[in-house]
């Protein structure tokens, strides 16, 4: 598996198949108490993965994705800001901010598949891990311990990637 073919033939695309997986795992979320002691992808049912001794409420498998060229994928939201002084003025109530954190919505077709964009955090305060210029900040990256939803969602064809990367189940209250 993996990124282009081999032997002349076309392998299915593993991160299609694990990003269908853990919408699987999202679906099926359930809180029960028995444990087991692996962290990858595949990992059921949803609260166990980084932290498997002590499952956690989570209705999301927080992920990042990497292109064919070796960089992460970045996704794009907008945030409102509900406290702007001039409502008139949409640039004091919103900024564009980018966040390499997905949770997957629902995967389609030939394995395309709808992305929630995720917002990180450290703490109460949001954690900026893509610069102005668009580059990733792998120092500020170490700094994310908790992730929220935001109301931005991206369609892709995950044939475009060669790697995922399951970084936490997160409980944010999604309703399906």
């Amino acid at each position: 598996m993996g990124c282009g073919s081999h032997d002349g033939h076309k392998d299915r695309n593993c991160v299609c198949e694990v990003v269908r997986a853990i919408k699987d795992i999202q679906d099926n979320a359930v809180n029960d108490e028995c444990l087991e002691c692996s962290s990858n992808c595949f990992l059921e049912p949803l609260g166990d993965l980084v932290s498997p001794a002590r499952r956690r409420r989570a209705d999301t498998r927080v992920f990042t994705l990497t292109n064919k060229n070796g960089d992460l994928f970045k996704g794009l939201f907008r945030e409102h800001h509900e406290d702007a002084a001039d409502t008139r003025d949409s640039h004091s109530k919103e900024k564009a901010c980018a966040s390499i954190y997905f949770r997957v919505e629902d995967v389609f077709d030939n394995c395309c598949a709808t992305l929630r964009v995720l917002k990180p955090f450290k703490g109460s305060y949001q954690v900026g891990v893509v610069d102005e210029k668009g580059r990733v900040n792998y120092e500020k990256i170490c700094e994310v311990n908790r992730f929220e939803a935001t109301n931005s969602c991206i369609t892709v064809d995950l044939d475009c990637f060669c790697a995922i990367q399951c970084i936490k189940d997160e409980f944010l209250g999604i309703c399906e």
